[in-house]
Parts: C-alpha cells; sequence; structure tokens
C-alpha cells in the first residue's frame, strides 16, 4: 500500500523490528529502497550487519514523539562514527538526521557528514519562505 501510495523508500526503526534483517528484506523485495532509523540512545553498532543492505539510516538527534525538542549534541559523534563506517567500508547509504535543526545548527550539522537534514519547527514555526530562505543559506 506505501509503495502504491508513491513511496520509494521506507524507512523503520531498528528498535522496532523484531527481525531487522527480514523487515529490511521485505522492503527490498518489494522494491523499493530501504532505510533505518536510530533513536538517540542506539548505539550505531547495532546496525553493524544490515549496513550493507540498507540506503540510508537516519539517526534520530531528538527523543521521537514531538516537535520542537532541543538537538541532542553528542549526536554528532554518532553521525561521524556512521561516516567514518561508511567511508571505510565503501558503503553508499546517506545519513539523514532528524531533531532540533535550524539555523543556528544547520551548518554544523551538515559538515559532519549528513546527506540529509529534517527541519520541521524550524522551518514551520514562523514565516516558512523566510525560514527556508535562511537554511538554505547555510550551505
Amino acid at each position: 500500500d506505501i509503495k502504491k501510495a508513491g513511496a520509494d523508500l521506507i524507512c523503520v526503526h531498528q528498535e522496532a523490528c523484531l527481525h531487522l534483517d527480514r523487515t529490511i528484506a521485505q522492503i527490498r523485495e518489494a522494491g523499493l529502497q530501504t532505510g533505518v532509523a536510530l533513536n538517540p540512545a542506539t548505539p550505531v553498532e547495532t546496525l553493524d550487519v544490515i549496513l550493507p543492505e540498507v540506503d540510508m539510516v537516519l539517526l534520530m538527534t531528538v527523543n521521537p514523539g514531538f516537535g520542537g525538542q532541543k538537538f541532542i549534541r553528542d549526536s554528532l559523534e554518532k553521525v561521524r562514527k556512521l561516516d567514518n563506517i561508511r567511508k571505510e567500508s565503501k558503503f553508499d547509504f546517506l545519513i539523514e538526521i532528524d531533531g532540533g535543526v535550524n539555523i543556528e545548527n544547520a551548518k554544523e550539522i551538515a559538515e559532519n557528514g549528513v546527506d540529509w537534514i529534517v527541519a520541521g519547527t524550524a522551518v514551520f514555526g514562523g514565516d516558512i519562505k523566510e525560514n527556508i530562505r535562511k537554511l538554505k543559506g547555510e550551505f
């Protein structure tokens, strides 16, 4: 149903999947790209065996559940670890972060190896066009 709705990638939380490898395989079998998300307290190393199979890793940089939370700075170390793994192993998955991104930290986040940044409150809190202009100006 998700594919029929137009999705080309499905991302699942590692912490929510009893059999992550099987879930990733089923997504791939459906002809979709695969992604896996990690909560802030979950170590990157929990993904060691699945990284060759994924197209994207989403690192949550706040605890999931509601917008407007403060960026967890320790997440940058996780980004750097994941980026190093990607380079050393010659994997081509993308790194995405979600949570607490704003005009003050977007550039630093991007400089640490992130490919995609999700910004909710930083975009939709106030003048959307102006917020987007400011964020784009950081890159």
